[in-house]
């Protein structure tokens, strides 16, 4: 097993005590990482509240130019990152790939980003600018689906804007986050950024701590109000991007044959542990049957095995805690709606579910209400397209949806009453680093990508000049 190490303070670490980083499809031991106590936690704070202020001072440019060089590094060992991050995490060894490409390319987007001041109003007696300044220290915790994207759609506009950074991943896929942390320690300035992991246990104390400026968070909802919570006695500026119960809704003049595919792609992303995967799909009575058989008949070819191995089209779910909510989702499922594919877990060491297509379901169910995130899509039926809306719309969530047709007129209609943060034509987790991405409701607050969302790591300042007499 590799030595893996914390980065405080610029030095490579071993943590006060460790722990098992288990790998789903085989559920043996993949490796021990190091896991850090409160003392630890204490000194990666104040490291990165040392190293602020040279940080800050740095000129933006020089901070891109090093953020670009964290990406180049990445890339040179990009199929070793992605190795790790199947064995880790779960997800066939392309998709890891991938997403080392996306996260590859938001650091290298925002090293290219600027920060320049805005003129708001200039005339013979006044000049008026608006200027950002960096907030400080931010902490950064990540999730478990998408650990290196996520990774690196915090820390990349963080550190552009002059901030310093202490990240924390999920306890389940610490270790691609700590390899970037190898890097990072070669690349970066000490104390710029440091990495901890814990047992779930350190979350509080981090997001709570008074020289912490800024958290960012991406988690479930349930998670992210209890991070909002801690924040409130500073007031730190928050961003957090939450759970989703993602709709889709297929109008009735679509090719059922054609869009199938890219429904179920569109829900088993990832085995279906996206947030803004396909988690209900609407669907017009006339074409209702064809399309539940096709979406079975997909679903019962996908291959499901270890990510390593060649032909492997979906692996397995990320730990045992979500195997077995997934499991009682299923149960749920079989009572309140019919089968048509899939339906259990496989009888072999991991945690393999079979893609599973739900269809005469109602919704109220479990499997419709609550996010499953599993390889499990309900299809609903509705006859008049301003119900399905309105069903579609009955949640606190709102993350993302699609809407699919061939009369894109029709459909952007539609799309203009779906209350969610991004909403897809034809298509669904179409994202892009230029792209700002947030939620509605109780799907998050802030903005992750774009220009807003390197804003989102700094705090406005109005300059504002009384001109000299002539």
């Amino acid at each position: 097993m590799s030595d893996y190490k914390l980065l405080i303070g610029g030095r490579l670490v071993p943590g006060a005590m460790t722990l098992n980083v288990i790998n789903p499809a085989t559920e043996g031991v993949l490796a021990m990482a190091p896991r850090a106590d409160c003392a630890q936690l204490e000194e990666a704070v104040a490291a990165a509240k040392a190293a602020f202020p040279a940080w800050s001072a740095t000129p933006i440019r020089e901070r891109g130019a090093l953020l670009a060089r964290l990406a180049d590094a990445m890339e040179a060992r990009q199929g070793e990152f992605a190795r790790l991050l199947t064995e880790e995490q779960g997800k066939p060894l392309a998709a890891a790939m991938h997403e080392m490409d996306a996260a590859i390319a938001r650091i290298r987007y925002f090293a290219t980003l600027d920060l320049l001041p805005r003129v708001l109003r200039e005339d013979a007696t006044r000049r008026i600018v608006q200027e950002r300044m960096p907030l400080g220290v931010v902490a950064a915790i990540t999730p478990w689906n998408v650990p290196v994207l996520l990774l690196a759609q915090k820390i990349a506009p963080a550190l552009l804007a002059g901030n310093t950074v202490v990240a924390k991943p999920a306890p389940t896929t610490p270790l691609t986050t700590l390899k970037v942390g190898e890097l990072c320690a070669q690349i970066l300035p000490p104390g710029v950024i440091n990495i901890i992991v814990d047992q779930n246990d350190l979350g509080g104390a981090l997001t709570s701590h008074p020289d912490v400026a800024k958290v960012t968070f991406t988690g479930s909802t349930a998670t992210g109000k209890k991070v909002m919570e801690s924040v409130v006695s500073t007031l730190k500026r928050l961003t957090l991007e939450l759970g989703g119960n993602d709709a889709a809704i297929v109008l009735d003049d679509v090719d059922p044959k054609e869009v199938a595919p890219k429904l179920l792609a569109g829900a088993l992303f990832n085995c279906g542990q996206g947030c803004i995967a396909i988690k209900r799909l609407y669907v017009h009575e006339s074409q209702y049957d064809e399309i539940c058989d096709e979406l079975g008949r997909l679903a019962r070819k996908i291959i499901i095995d270890d990510g390593l191995k060649q032909g492997t089209q979906m692996g397995p779910l990320q730990n045992k805690a979500q195997f077995e909510k997934v499991k009682d989702f299923l149960k749920s499922a079989s009572e309140s709606g019919k089968i048509i594919a899939g339906g259990n877990a496989l009888p072999r060491k991991g945690y393999f579910i079979q893609p599973t297509i739900v269809r005469d379901i109602d919704d109220d169910a479990r499997l419709v209400k609550e996010e499953q995130f599993g390889p499990i899509l309900p299809v609903l039926r509705y006859s008049d397209v301003d119900d399905a809306i309105a069903r579609a719309n009955d949640t606190d969530y709102g993350l993302g949806g699609s809407v699919w047709s061939n009369d894109l007129a029709r459909a952007a209609a539609v799309a203009a009453k779906v209350v969610s943060g991004t909403v897809w034509i034809n298509q669904h987790l179409d994202m892009h680093p230029d792209i700002p991405f947030r939620g509605a409701k109780q799907s998050g607050i802030g903005t992750e990508q774009g220009q807003e969302g390197l804003e989102e790591y700094t705090q406005a300042r109005i300059v504002n000049m009384a001109k000299a007499r002539a």
